[in-house]
């Protein structure tokens, strides 16, 4: 199984709710509160009150949030259908680290060390040096091999903000439709196959098949009168 698919299967199995978030960053008052949730549905006052307070404020710097938007694309390369970018993949870790603050100091404590690493062994910023460069220093933070010894500091940074990656992007519109998912949809059924009702010698009534509800009109809106009968 190719990674992109196999990190498909895992978000599939791992989703709960689905977060469309907006980037902040870089964004006007008044364009903020035109982005507030696109979808208003389900959500109390309170709630709202609370994510325009949120988005009203900076976490990340400039240069913290060009460092995201650098290990997303890296984590998750942009492909055919889709980027980390395009998918609003930093903003969504700008909100969800002012919505959590215990997640404040790993973060920025991790990127303060994936500088200090990178200018450690390549005497230069994370966001200058070379792409392969950059994944070397990855490589060594993404997993822990056992009886090798690691920089612990940086496996937990990369696993937290890998973790934020993977959900920001299958949980975005973008994400969604890489993953083929199509939510609640309608489909239609028209009962057992043929093949397997021959195999257990059985057969559908014709007359009993007549009462069942036609199929091509399954996304008509049904209509009732004031006393409660359907009228179509």
């Amino acid at each position: 199984m190719e990674r992109r698919e196999s990190i498909k299967a895992m978000m599939l199995g791992s989703f709960g709710t689905s977060l469309l978030l907006q980037s902040c960053f870089d964004t006007s008052a008044e364009q903020l509160q035109e982005k507030i949730w696109k979808y208003q549905y389900g959500r109390t006052a309170k709630e709202a009150a609370h994510d325009r307070k949120l988005l009203g404020q900076q976490f990340f710097d400039e240069h913290q949030m060009k460092l995201i938007g650098r290990l997303a694309d890296l984590i998750l390369p942009p492909h055919d259908n889709g980027s980390t970018t395009e998918a609003e993949v930093p903003g969504f870790i700008e909100f969800i680290a002012k919505d959590i603050p215990s997640l404040q100091s790993p973060l920025k404590s991790g990127l303060k060390w994936l500088e200090e690493e990178s200018d450690k062994q390549f005497q230069g910023s994370f966001l200058d040096i070379s792409e392969g460069d950059q994944k070397s220093i990855l490589d060594d933070i993404a997993f822990q091999v056992e009886g090798v010894e690691k920089q612990t500091d940086g496996i937990a940074f990369f696993s937290l903000i890998r973790d934020l990656v993977m959900t920001g992007y299958f949980t975005s519109e973008a994400g969604l439709k890489d993953l083929g998912y199509m939510g609640n949809t309608p489909n239609v059924w028209d009962g057992i196959p043929e093949d397997v009702l021959k195999d257990h010698d059985v057969a559908y009534d014709e007359a009993w098949l007549a009462k069942c509800i036609d199929q091509n009109t399954r996304n008509e809106i049904a209509k009732w009168d004031k006393n409660g009968n359907l009228l179509n």
